[in-house]
């Protein structure tokens, strides 16, 4: 025959029970303190590491996002020494092995979740570490230009010239080619024109060949290149490249902006035509005819 369920031995056991927790919590107060003390310390520890990596050893690398990424690495690994350090002081090596066997499996799942976020961590670290991309440059991708503002872990921000930002996340960003004005302080830029068929081409390409070398220094290897490249519609068209110094994409509009005024200008003082798109209408034997409304009718 089963026994008489009983609120009185249910409350007294719960109470018993509770007894004995309030018991054990108080025998592992200091414990508990002293883990909160470790936690604590640990925080302090890690800020002050951080600190000193940057303003020290950080120091002597010219990479600003190399900087910031290592200097997280190593605060967030002086977190989990504390954090298994408190788990120590607690006692509680039972539950930091399972821990440690459940991280493992619940990496391996958000593993798979989360490839394309994973991918673009990787795809930082590997940024940050590329000799060819630091803050403050000038690049091009596929989609946008911009100056490098931030390499994170997720994605890399791009400060447009109109002073949007544009986020890439990483492991695109790394998957395309991308175009680096700022390694190389010098670039070969082009203006193209075009000249009557009147005018005398040896002349054209001496004069413009000459107000570039005046007022756009060519360094040594460097020189201008003048070229007609075809027959227009109504023009010679002729192209002339040139060196500049450039490290943006605002020194070659700036650079154009003076070429073209000083071949104009030249050109008006020589008397060298830039023609107009020029179109003849020729009837040939097929001649209008007007008729008067009173012949018409």
């Amino acid at each position: 025959m089963m026994d008489k369920f009983s609120i009185e031995d249910a409350l007294s056991k719960l109470w018993d029970k509770l007894d004995g927790w309030l018991e054990a919590i108080i025998l592992r107060l200091p414990n508990i303190l002293l883990a909160i003390l470790i936690m604590v310390a640990t925080y302090f520890i890690a800020r002050g590491v951080k600190k000193l990596m940057l303003k020290f050893l950080l120091g002597r690398i010219g990479q600003k996002s190399i900087q910031d990424i290592m200097a997280k690495i190593v605060f967030i690994s002086i977190l989990i020494v504390g954090f298994f350090m408190a788990l120590g002081v607690l006692e509680l090596n039972k539950v930091l092995t399972s821990i440690l066997a459940g991280a493992g499996v619940l990496g391996l799942a958000i593993g798979l979740a989360l490839q394309g976020t994973l991918s673009n961590t990787v795809g930082g670290l590997v940024l940050s570490f590329m000799p060819k991309i630091r803050i403050n440059d000038y690049i091009e991708t596929n989609e946008v230009k911009g100056f490098v503002s931030e390499i994170s872990l997720r994605n890399i921000t791009l400060r447009r010239t109109d002073n949007n930002y544009t986020v890439v996340p990483n492991s695109k960003f790394v998957e395309n080619a991308f175009t680096n004005y700022s390694i190389s302080k010098r670039s070969r830029i082009s203006v193209s024109c075009g000249v009557g068929y009147e005018s005398n081409l040896q002349e054209v390409e001496d004069l413009v060949t000459q107000i570039l070398t005046e007022n756009f220094e060519q360094q040594h290897g460097e020189a201008v290149e003048f070229y007609f490249t075809e027959f227009g519609d109504s023009a010679i068209n002729f192209m002339a490249r040139f060196w500049i110094d450039m490290v943006k994409n605002k020194e070659v509009y700036a650079a154009k902006h003076k070429a073209i005024k000083l071949i104009k200008a030249q050109f008006d003082a020589k008397g060298i035509n830039i023609p107009f798109p020029i179109r003849t209408l020729d009837f040939g034997k097929n001649k209008l005819q007007f008729e008067t409304k009173d012949k018409i009718e």
